[in-house]
């Protein structure tokens, strides 16, 4: 590749669920292509201007020369999805987004010279709010590398690591962290209904607090824990609150326990 951006080189992408789709909207918005090849077999969207959907890999044209090559499957199915891409390595920067597999995988499933970049994005991409840290082999160049940054930075910000064991934390703490905000959402709303408050308003003022308060958290030049001072009067509610929240065994113990527990699966599942 001659330049940072695909030129009139197509995207392929392999897969289009719900970060596929994310994707492939933010790329779209962004204008990151020309053009786009979509491979899912249960594609059953109407057709979008500059996209052409296809069911399976054997139907992509013969001549077809993309910039890159985005794998957004599952990854169980991946070993029997991947082989079929081989034939762009060497031409093709491949960019996998799926948990697990490792740059070793594609070396046996793509070929030595296969150029490729594996990150790890989080849910909040569909709205534009995700964050991807991704991890290159020493094929990818650094005109392919700027690509993938471009790509990724579509549904959110950006980070790169050289050490791709990170990996493993990253997943745990930003892939599957989404789900820990949404269980503190429904706990926090549990607690309210526990303390007297309507069911529904429970829920609305655990959805607007933890939204709210991650918003501001956002913003702020202030780190987290000065934030959390400014809410916390001595010897008031809060305080009250946070002693058990802060005590032997609260929630610092129970994510440190928990963000442990997701690296150690995620290596587990690596290939």
């Amino acid at each position: 590749m001659s330049g940072a951006g695909p030129g009139d080189r197509p995207i392929v992408l392999v897969g289009c669920g719900k970060m596929g789709s994310a994707l492939l909207a933010g790329w779209r918005e962004r204008q990151a292509a020309a053009s786009y090849v979509v491979v899912e077999p249960t594609m059953g969207a109407p057709p979008l201007p500059g996209v052409s959907m296809l069911t399976e890999a054997a139907a992509l044209p013969g001549a077809l020369d993309p910039a890159a090559v985005v794998f957004a499957v599952k990854p169980q199915v991946l070993a029997e999805v991947a082989p079929p891409y081989r034939r762009f390595a060497g031409r093709a920067v491949f960019l996998s987004i799926c948990a697990g597999k490792t740059l070793a995988f594609f070396a046996r499933h793509l070929g030595a010279e296969a150029a490729v970049v594996r990150a790890m994005p989080n849910t909040p991409a569909a709205i534009g709010r995700g964050i991807s840290v991704a991890c290159a082999n020493q094929k990818v160049t650094a005109p392919a590398r700027e690509l993938c940054d471009g790509l990724l930075a579509a549904v959110g910000e950006v980070a790169w690591v050289k050490d791709e064991a990170l990996l493993d934390p990253v997943t745990a703490v930003s892939g599957s962290g989404p789900a820990y905000v949404f269980l503190l959402i429904e706990c926090l709303a549990k607690a309210g209904l526990e303390a007297g408050l309507p069911a529904e308003l429970a829920a609305q003022l655990a959805l607007a607090t933890v939204a709210g308060a991650g918003e501001l958290a956002r913003r702020s030049p202030e780190p987290p824990a000065l934030l959390r001072e400014n809410v916390t009067s001595p010897g008031g509610t809060t305080r009250a609150a946070l002693d058990v929240l802060m005590g032997k065994g609260g929630l610092e113990a129970l994510m440190i326990s928990a963000v442990a527990a997701a690296t150690r699966r995620s290596r587990e599942l690596a290939d």
